[in-house]
């Protein structure tokens, strides 16, 4: 796809200056939903809400909100639905999320999307507007997400996130960005993974039919480069 190809795309989201943009990205665990969405983000220059950045910052300022969204995480769990939506609707109400946002990392399962509903249209019927609201989901073969998982390195300072095999950062265990040394997560094992997938496959996974009967469903195929999948993604957000 060509710089002129992606403007057009890019002039098609911009026409309207009173449609808001909403985006959720659904998919396992190492899907590259993170990656795309961060490219998405900056493309067009709508604020990126990760959840698990958003927990992270919680747990690493040792909130009580933090205390207990750790204890759920570190067995492979979900936090619970109150406190990830209290999170959530405190960072969806901010100015930078007026005219739009991509949300990674929530919603895990249809209890929390109807959550979100409500919280968005408790945020939107402050203003009048129209609102673009779309799920992509980002469909992979689970079978290679357990060795990406084990693979994944992250910087604690900038949140910028590698793969050993696929996203090796330039210099050995340092991140491109800040300098800093990268981690492995305590939640990034294979035991923890395998947990993880469980959980997904239980209470997430049933969000695909969802907004599937909403008529807001997109899906792309997650397998390949990242630039293949970015290109698939400009595709079905024309």
């Amino acid at each position: 796809m060509d710089v002129i190809e992606n403007q057009k795309i890019y002039n098609n989201l911009e026409k309207s200056t009173t449609m808001k943009k909403e985006f959720i990205f659904l998919g396992p665990p190492a899907c590259g939903k993170g990656t795309q969405t961060t490219k998405l983000a900056e493309y067009l220059n709508f604020p990126h809400v990760d959840t698990g950045s958003l927990l992270r910052a919680e747990i690493k300022n040792q909130t009580p909100d933090g205390v207990i969204a750790k204890s759920f995480i570190d067995k492979g769990n979900l936090v619970p639905l109150d406190l990830v939506a209290k999170i959530i609707k405190n960072r969806l109400s901010e100015n930078d999320c007026r005219d739009g946002y991509i949300l990674d990392g929530y919603p895990r399962s249809v209890e929390q999307a109807d959550k979100l509903d409500v919280i968005n249209d408790e945020i939107n019927s402050k203003r009048d507007l129209e609102v673009d609201f779309r799920a992509i989901y980002f469909d992979i073969d689970t079978k290679v997400l357990v060795e990406r998982i084990v693979n994944r390195r992250s910087c604690p300072v900038c949140g910028e996130i590698y793969n050993l095999e696929f996203k090796a950062p330039h210099k050995d265990g340092i991140c491109d960005k800040c300098g800093t040394e990268l981690v492995q997560r305590k939640d990034d094992t294979r035991e923890v993974a395998e947990a993880r997938f469980e959980t997904y496959f239980h209470e997430t996974a049933p969000l695909i039919e969802y907004y599937k009967n909403k008529g807001v469903l997109k899906t792309i195929d997650a397998n390949g480069t990242i630039d293949e999948v970015w290109e698939r993604l400009l595709e079905v957000i024309k």
